[in-house]
């Protein structure tokens, strides 16, 4: 049996046998069993919400200082740190993450976010109130931050452990407690970061549950000892948790779907916006909300810039991410990789010009591969162009002048992120500011963890990122008094 094997999930501080087995995880690379994963039952994931409703209401976690939660908090991440050679090649095996993305924004950012949440646990939860003269007295008071309750955490697949810690780490810090539901497509290094947090932190502070199909998050989201999800996934999936929820008026964070623009200018550094386009291809196969898949470019550089574009899609190396040298490794499963290709036949069916290419690598019998994509000669009405694809697909258009760039920017369902490149920074900022989008990067900005992240329109509701996520994970309360 190939891989590790989980074969239980995490219920009020107890690791129990998940009451459906398990199932293998595939290694999208070779098609090779990576492991296998618990498939607990609806049962148990309701055991798991009625065991973090216990644990927040009796247990201690709520009641710590901030800085006690705080140090727990970095124990888990030192103890992760340490762990965090080997939970590579898992991230690799179950992923398909090329190396490079493995280390950095799979493990080691994880490592990270725990660390910043150890610090906003040390946040102020108090904050005075100015006195108002209320005719012969004075209106005092204070607001107070406090835990929202239970958190139901579910996760995607293309960043599983960083997602989760984002989730987790915050909703932690805040004194809520937390039931994590992962893809199923790769949840193993999910339990391994959920076993290394629970073992320091108060029993039923961290509970994790598992399943191949919908119903488990699907009881998450029903039950009534859950008070908050947070999800992070497609806008189809976000919408249905919505409505669910409405019901109990229970609180969202919901980070959906991009279709982000990436405007390039004629004025601009031309090979660094160059590197950024191409980032949709090497960057986890363009596995990524925040990639800029629709890339809008000035005509007078719309046919010199695709031209490179064209040509050089077919030199990246493409195969098994453990190889050396590779940068564009495979779609996380078979499903992915189907949905991508449905999407390129539509391109040209509708009319795009297909640059380069749209096929599985010859050269590659086993894998999810699919070749990086450029569609040229684009619409922005074309499907494209209007719907996530989440694979290695640019879909290239041109525009005439800013005022359209805006108009084609934001002629979009979506508003998660998007990107300027101008040699021109007043243009640059007048860009950035016309686009009803969550984030904009000028030039290739850093992201900065400390920026509030989250989306307009059907890109999700809610912010997180630095002291932002205290507000998605807390509730305020106004407490009052009048004096004579």
């Amino acid at each position: 049996m190939a891989g590790p094997v989980f074969d239980q999930v995490l219920i009020g501080g107890r690791w129990v046998p998940a009451a459906g087995g398990t199932y293998p995880v595939v290694n999208p690379a070779t098609e090779e069993i990576a492991g296998h994963a618990p498939a607990c039952s609806v049962a148990q994931a309701e055991a798991a919400a009625s065991a973090a409703r216990d644990a927040f209401e009796r247990g201690p976690w709520r009641t710590m200082s901030g800085g006690e939660r705080a140090a727990l908090l970095r124990t888990a991440a030192e103890r992760f740190q340490g762990e965090m050679d080997g939970l590579v090649e898992l991230t690799i095996a179950e992923t398909g993450a090329v190396r490079a993305v493995a280390e950095a924004q799979q493990v080691r950012a994880v490592a990270g976010r725990l660390l910043r949440a150890a610090e906003l646990a040390t946040a102020p939860l108090e904050q005075g109130v100015p006195p108002r003269e209320t005719g012969r007295s004075l209106a005092a008071g204070v607001i107070v931050r406090e835990p929202v309750g239970v958190v139901a955490c579910i996760t995607p697949f293309n960043f599983p452990m960083t997602n989760c810690a984002g989730k987790i780490g915050p909703a932690l810090a805040c004194g809520n407690t937390v039931v994590v539901k992962p893809s199923p497509v790769d949840p193993l290094g999910v339990a391994e970061l959920c076993r290394i947090v629970d073992a320091v932190l108060p029993p039923g502070v961290v509970n994790f549950v598992n399943g191949e199909g919908a119903e488990i998050g699907e009881a998450l989201v029903r039950s009534p000892d859950v008070d908050m999800i947070s999800f992070t996934g497609s806008t189809a999936v976000g919408r249905r948790i919505k409505e669910a929820a409405a019901g109990r008026m229970k609180r969202t964070v919901l980070e959906l779907g991009g279709k982000s623009a990436n405007i390039i200018f004629a004025d601009c550094d031309v090979d660094r916006a160059f590197a950024s386009a191409m980032s949709v291809w090497t960057f986890h196969s363009g596995q990524i909300c925040i990639a800029g898949t629709r890339v809008l470019i000035e005509e007078p550089l719309y046919e010199p810039f695709t031209r490179r574009l064209a040509a050089s899609g077919p030199t990246l190396r493409i195969g098994d991410p453990r190889e050396p040298g590779v940068v564009v490794g495979p779609l996380v499963s078979a499903a992915q990789r189907t949905r991508v290709e449905r999407f390129i036949t539509r391109g040209r069916e509708e009319g795009a010009t297909l640059a380069c290419g749209g096929r599985r690598p010859p050269h590659l019998s086993r894998g999810y591969y699919v070749e990086p994509t450029l569609f040229t000669d684009a619409r922005n009405d074309m499907t494209i162009a209007r719907e996530e694809i989440f694979g290695p697909v640019i879909t290239a258009i041109p525009f005439r002048d800013e005022a359209e760039a805006i108009a084609l920017a934001n002629e979009s369902d979506y508003g998660l992120y998007g990107y300027v490149w101008t040699g021109d920074a007043a243009r640059g900022l007048r860009v950035a500011h016309a686009v009803r989008t969550g984030t904009m990067q000028i030039n290739g900005s850093p992201l900065n963890p400390d920026a509030p992240f989250g989306g307009y329109k059907l890109s999700g509701v809610g912010r997180v990122g630095g002291q932002w996520a205290l507000g998605a994970y807390s509730e305020l309360k106004y407490i009052g008094w009048t004096t004579p």
